[in-house]
């Protein structure tokens, strides 16, 4: 597998950091205002192709075109990849390039008007060229119909359709102290760079039992950056993350329970509330689930044995 990194931090073309933007605000508190310079959280469409078939007769599809903040964007890609279930093993991809655009004929920019986030075709499209041997569904991934909480489905349905697609699942045997547990939103808030210039942007941090950070992704969609972080990790063929916590900024929903699972990550923690069939996904599939992790206090919706140092009244 050769996946071409742009430089050794991150895949964002190197010229520039495109992931925020400078604007000039009026900045009012009570009576008085003034003109100050504010920092924006950066978000352009990118679109996903896959290139998949035999040597001499090779195909290319879009199959996403999904809101982001830009960088990170192969890591994006082949995490979406694998938590579709489209790849399994991070040698089922060749490579990953930035390809000159198909998302839309954009009207140029005039001297007057020009626009405040330029549009970059040639860095918002990045194709996934497969090996050659490897079988894709394109119409699983088209019909996308275990993913998304809006789908129309019905959660049984839902579930059913995780089962035939996820990796196979172990004992859960990750542990964790409560009062690590408490210091790690603290921890993911300061690893956040991007959050810390905008305070507009979701953040997915991956830790050990221990509390260390093992990784950081940030991103104006949860799910992109839930992609990312599991894409890197697959990309680096750490998974499945069966030793691992994901904690998540935000609310935990099913489409992120799910890509959790495809990950094989054994817990997962958010600073917000999980939806009903999130928590079922952690109940079926055996997954520790917490919420409302903030300051010294939690909720535990299943698992609440892999917690340790909390007394059950």
């Amino acid at each position: 597998m050769k996946i071409p990194q742009l430089n050794p931090v991150s895949n964002t073309p190197p010229e520039t950091n495109r992931s925020t933007h400078d604007v000039k605000i009026e900045k009012v508190t009570g009576h008085n205002s003034r003109h100050v310079q504010d920092t924006l959280a950066v978000e352009e469409p990118l679109e996903i192709q896959l290139a998949h078939g035999a040597v001499g007769s090779r195909s290319v599809k879009s199959i996403s075109v999904t809101m982001r903040t830009p960088g990170d964007d192969f890591d994006l890609a082949a995490g979406l990849l694998m938590t579709e279930g489209a790849v399994r093993d991070a040698n089922d991809i060749e490579q990953i390039v930035y390809a000159a655009g198909s998302i839309g004929e954009v009207p140029p920019e005039s001297e007057e008007a020009p626009s405040a986030l330029p549009y970059q075709p040639e860095k918002n499209v990045v194709r996934v060229e497969l090996a050659a041997d490897v079988v894709v569904s394109l119409a699983n991934l088209e019909r996308n119909f275990y993913t998304t909480s809006s789908c129309g489905i019905c959660g049984k349905a839902s579930l059913l359709a995780l089962q035939t697609v996820c990796p196979p699942r172990r004992k859960n045997t990750f542990r964790i102290e409560a009062d690590v547990l408490t210091t790690l939103p603290d921890r993911l808030r300061e690893a956040q760079s991007i959050f810390n210039q905008t305070g507009g942007i979701h953040g997915a941090g991956l830790f050990n039992s221990e509390g260390e950070l093992l990784g950081v992704k940030e991103d104006v969609g949860r799910h992109n950056a839930v992609d990312k972080l599991v894409g890197a990790e697959f990309l680096a063929d750490r998974t499945p993350l069966r030793h691992a916590l994901l904690l998540l900024s935000g609310r935990a929903s099913f489409e992120l329970l799910q890509k959790a699972l495809m990950g094989g990550v054994s817990m997962v923690a958010c600073v917000g509330a999980p939806s009903s069939l999130a928590v079922r996904v952690a109940k079926d599939f055996d997954i520790i689930l917490v919420g409302f992790l903030r300051d010294n206090h939690f909720n535990i919706y299943h698992g609440a044995e892999h917690v340790l140092g909390h007394n059950s009244n």
